[in-house]
C-alpha cells in the first residue's frame, strides 16, 4: 500500500499567510510552553492562515491567553476516518497548550452535505441514522482525547481542558426560516459565493450542483457565529478544502460581530491518486475498531513509504522534532528494518484504540513475518482473523478421529470439486499452518494440524485463506473446565 501524500503549500498574494512565514512572528515563550500553537508550522501542521493582515494578533491571543478554536465533523458515516485523524491531532495540540477545543458534530449540516472536493451530491440521510452516526463520531472523539489523556499526557504537570462536544442542530431546531434569510442571508454576495473553489467545481461538473449544497457555506458561516457568541471561539480549524467555508465565517462576523476571527487550515490527506479520503470512494482506513481493527491501521501506517514517514511522525505523534530527528537518523542507517514506520504505527494505533488493541495489532502483525507455528499457537482466534483480513472462517465439528488432509480440503471448501483438490494438493498448492501438504491421506492431528488455540490456518494457492475453528473440541474443553 502506498503511503499518503500531501497536497504543497500554494501562494495566494494578498490572501493567505504561508506557515513558513510565521516563525517571524514567534514571542517569547508563555508559561505553558505549548501554547504557542503558531510553532506548530515547524511540523508542518499548518498550510494557510486566513486573513494574513492579522498575524501579530494571532501570536499576542495565543501566547497570552487560552483561546477557544472548533473544527467541525459532519456525520455522514457512523465513524471519523484517518482524513480526520491530523484534524483531530491538531485540537489536541491545542489542548495541550491550554486552549478550549469544540468539536462540532453536524447535526444540521450533514443533513446538507458540504459539496467540497466532491464530484457529486451526498445521498440523503435518514434521520435515525443520521442520530445514530453523531451517537458513534462522538464516541469516536472522547476515545481519542480520553487515549491521548491517558497514555500521552499521564506525566504532566497540568490538567488538560475538557473538550466540548456540541451539535449544531441546537442552533438551528427553533430558526425560523424567513428570519433567517432575512438576518443571515443579507450578509452574503452571490457573487462572492459563486467564486468559491468548490463551487466553482461543481458547476462545471456533469452533475452540477443542487440549491441544498450551495447554501452550505453560509450553515458553516452560522455555526462559527454561534460559538463565537456562546464560547468567544474565534480560531477554526479545517482541510484545505475547508478555506472557503472558513472565509464565509470570518466575512459573516466580520459584519455582524464586527471582531477579528481567524481561520487555519491544513494539508489535505489523500489515498493513492490524489483523491480524498472517505467512504464513498471506499479507501477509508476509519477510526471505529468495528469499522477497520486496530490490525488494518496499524499496517496502514507501518506501510508509510520512506519518503513519508518523517512528516508523518510530526504530523501524527506528539514525539519532540529532535527525537524524531534521532529517530531518522537510526532509521536511514537501516531502512530495511522499518524503525520510524515501526514506531509511527504504535504511536498512531495507541492513540485511536489504545494499548491493548495496539498489543494484539503487534501480534498480529507478527504472523505475517514470523510464519511458525507456534506464533499461531499463541494467538486467539480473532487476532489470526485479524491478521489474515478476507479469509475465509469455516467452523468444522470433526466427526472421527481418521480425517485426512483431503477431507478437510472438501469440509473447508477450499477446492470447487473432489478433482480440483486432488490435483491441486498433488501439485504442492495446498499449505496446513505454513507447512506444505502433498500427501491426501495424511491424518489431520491435534498438535501439529490443529493448535492447541482450536484452530486451523489453511492457504491454498499464494493468498488464499481458511481459518478453521474446530468447535466440538473448544466445547469438550470448556465442559471440562467448569
Amino acid at each position: 500500500m502506498r503511503g499518503v501524500s500531501f497536497l504543497r503549500l500554494r501562494r495566494c498574494p494578498g490572501k493567505l499567510l504561508q506557515m513558513k512565514e510565521l516563525c517571524r512572528f514567534y514571542s517569547a515563550e508563555p508559561k505553558n510552553k505549548l501554547r504557542n500553537v503558531l510553532k506548530l508550522s515547524d511540523r508542518g501542521m499548518y498550510q494557510e492562515i486566513f486573513p494574513d493582515t492579522c498575524v501579530n494578533h494571532v501570536s499576542t491571543l495565543v501566547n497570552h491567553n487560552p483561546q477557544c478554536v472548533y473544527a467541525g465533523f459532519d456525520p455522514t458515516a457512523d465513524s471519523l476516518h484517518i482524513g480526520n485523524l491530523l484534524v483531530l491531532m491538531n485540537l489536541l495540540h491545542w489542548q495541550r497548550g491550554g486552549h478550549q477545543v469544540i468539536a462540532v458534530v453536524g447535526g444540521a449540516t450533514g443533513l446538507i452535505g458540504d459539496p467540497s472536493h466532491r464530484t457529486n451530491e451526498r445521498v440523503a440521510l435518514d434521520q435515525d441514522v443520521l442520530n445514530s452516526n453523531i451517537t458513534s463520531i462522538k464516541k469516536n472523539i472522547v476515545t481519542l482525547f480520553e487515549n491521548h489523556e491517558k497514555y500521552f499526557w499521564k506525566d504532566m504537570q497540568y490538567p488538560l481542558p475538557p473538550i466540548k462536544i456540541v451539535n449544531n442542530l441546537s442552533w438551528y431546531e427553533n430558526v425560523n426560516i424567513l428570519d433567517f434569510i432575512r438576518d443571515i442571508g443579507k450578509h452574503f454576495r452571490m457573487g462572492t459565493m459563486l467564486g468559491r473553489t468548490s463551487v466553482q467545481s461543481r458547476l462545471k461538473s456533469e452533475t452540477g450542483m443542487s440549491f441544498t449544497e450551495f447554501t452550505y457555506q453560509i450553515f458553516q458561516a452560522y455555526d462559527w457565529l454561534q460559538l463565537l457568541n456562546k464560547y468567544n471561539c474565534r480560531f477554526q480549524i479545517g482541510g484545505s478544502d475547508q478555506m472557503g467555508n472558513i472565509m464565509a465565517g470570518h466575512e459573516l462576523i466580520s459584519r455582524t460581530a464586527r471582531l477579528n476571527v481567524f481561520g487555519f487550515t491544513l494539508p489535505l490527506i489523500t489515498a493513492e491518486g490524489g483523491k480524498k479520503f472517505g467512504k464513498s470512494l471506499g479507501n477509508a482506513i476509519w477510526l471505529s475498531p468495528k469499522r477497520s481493527s486496530s490490525f488494518q491501521m496499524y499496517q496502514y501506517f507501518i506501510r508509510t513509504t520512506d519518503a513519508d514517514v518523517e512528516n508523518y511522525l510530526k504530523l501524527f505523534t506528539f514525539l519532540p522534532l529532535n527525537q524524531i530527528k534521532q529517530i531518522m537518523v537510526e532509521h536511514r542507517q537501516s531502512p530495511e528494518n522499518r524503525k520510524a514506520q515501526q514506531i509511527l504505527a504504535e504511536n498512531v494505533t495507541l492513540l485511536v484504540h489504545g494499548d491493548e488493541a495496539l498489543q494484539a495489532a503487534k501480534n498480529a502483525t507478527l504472523l505475517l513475518y514470523d510464519k511458525s507455528i507456534e506464533s499461531l499457537s499463541i494467538m486467539s482466534q480473532e487476532q489470526i482473523a485479524a491478521a489474515f483480513e478476507g479469509a475465509n472462517i469455516v467452523d468444522i465439528v470433526p466427526d472421527d478421529s481418521n480425517m485426512t488432509a483431503f477431507d478437510l480440503a472438501m469440509k473447508a471448501k477450499c477446492f470447487k470439486s473432489e478433482s480440483d483438490a486432488i490435483r491441486l494438493i498433488k501439485a504442492g498448492a495446498f499449505y496446513i499452518n505454513y507447512k506444505r501438504v502433498t500427501d491426501l491421506d495424511e491424518k489431520i492431528k491435534f498438535g501439529n494440524h490443529i493448535l492447541p488455540n482450536y484452530i486451523t490456518l489453511i492457504r491454498t494457492g499464494k493468498r488464499t485463506y481458511h481459518l478453521v475453528r474446530w468447535l466440538e473440541l473448544q466445547r469438550v474443553e470448556n465442559e471440562s473446565s467448569c
